[in-house]
């Protein structure tokens, strides 16, 4: 509670967006594909993200936040007016045998604003994610994402499949059926558009973005 209002009195003007995920979920990949640039390192080796990594948006630097958030490695980002004040962060892979790693995700999700979890086809089930994470912090739904990154790693047939198969596992971790909260996009990794869920929670529809 007191680092939440400790959080609410830092850079009120800036919305914090953490990305989340497993190993060889894509995090990286789509980090830099918002940033508009690489930044951060996403490699065969894993896992790759070791600290968290920040961009910003707009002419304030968030210094002072990013300090409190104890980011150290940041990068300015460019775009459209109505991003200024975003700041998105890479955060370390939740399920890495590295404690450290483990340790600052699970703090990081605790703080920021926005909460965006990447899946992917292979380990979108994972009891790591679901039972360690997202079923415990239902009462975030409000403030989560979920993106399922790499569809076109499926063959077309069994994309409405898995998709309805995570739409599952999010309502009974408690994410859906709240206002919209537990909202699904599948992401290519190529050139597509975003997809939000057709009426009702828990039917996530397929679609995809860089």
């Amino acid at each position: 509670m007191q680092r939440a209002e400790q959080r609410q009195n830092l850079a009120t003007g800036r919305t914090v967006v953490a990305l989340l995920g497993a190993t060889g979920s894509g995090k990286s990949t789509l980090f830099n594909a918002l940033v508009g640039r690489e930044v951060a390192r996403a490699a065969a080796r894993r896992p790759t993200t070791t600290r968290p990594l920040a961009a910003v948006w707009g002419e304030d630097d968030a210094a002072e936040l990013l300090d409190w958030l104890d980011v150290p490695e940041r990068t300015r980002a460019t775009g459209p007016e109505e991003l200024d004040g975003l700041v998105l962060l890479d955060l370390p892979d939740i399920d890495s045998t590295a404690r450290e790693h483990r340790r600052i995700a699970t703090r990081m999700a605790g703080t920021v604003d926005v909460l965006v979890w990447v899946l992917d086809p292979q380990k979108y089930a994972d009891a790591v994610v679901h039972r360690g994470y997202l079923a415990p912090m239902a009462a975030h739904a409000d403030v989560t994402m979920v993106v399922l990154n790499q569809i076109d790693t499926l063959a077309p047939g069994e994309r409405d499949g898995v998709l309805r198969d995570l739409a599952g596992l999010l309502e009974r971790d408690g994410l859906t059926g709240r206002g919209g909260a537990g909202r699904v996009r599948a992401h290519r990794r190529g050139r597509g558009r975003a997809a939000r869920p057709g009426a009702g929670a828990g039917r996530p529809a397929a679609g995809g973005s860089a």
